[in-house]
């Protein structure tokens, strides 16, 4: 079966990258799907940037590919075939705003949401929080992959 794992990733974390690895685990086909978020602003790094360094953090898994994705992501997994969603969970606060969604994309294509539990040691990780300790001169490294920690230093130097 074909899963997706679906996010912004702006930027991918060790954390997307533990649920990433998992996933291409279980699965014969997993898509990294860069997808826009209407309820989040511009992002750090471009569709095209965040694709680049997801291809370099997962190129150890054979079976892994990345995407971009616009509308309804359930028109996504149609249109290719795909049976699966997978989506990491870190606390009971991602599963109430999971919830709904996996409810929703199951309504609308028959598609599948599994869940993984986040690695306790990236429970805290997120890519705003990342981002937030980066802009201001702190230690990302351990929380993103290393040319990720590369790319959002140069980044904010540039700024």
């Amino acid at each position: 079966m074909k899963a997706v794992c679906p996010g912004s990733f702006d930027p991918i974390t060790l954390g997307h990258l533990d649920i990433i690895t998992r996933a291409a685990a279980q699965f014969e086909e997993v898509t990294v799907l860069v997808t826009a978020n209407p309820n989040k602003n511009t992002g750090l790094f471009t569709v095209d940037e965040r694709m680049e360094l997801i291809r370099q953090s997962t190129a150890h898994l054979s079976n892994v590919k990345v995407d971009t994705w616009a509308t309804l992501l359930v028109d996504y997994t149609t249109a290719h075939g795909i049976g699966a969603l997978v989506k990491g969970l870190r606390s009971s606060l991602d599963y109430e705003y999971e919830l709904p969604m996996a409810q929703m994309n199951r309504r609308l294509s028959g598609v599948d949401t599994f869940f993984l539990l986040t690695n306790e040691k990236y429970g805290y990780v997120s890519s705003t929080l990342c981002k937030e300790v980066a802009r201001y001169g702190g230690d990302v490294s351990g929380l993103l992959p290393e040319v990720v920690v590369d790319a959002v230093t140069q980044k904010y130097a540039q700024q």
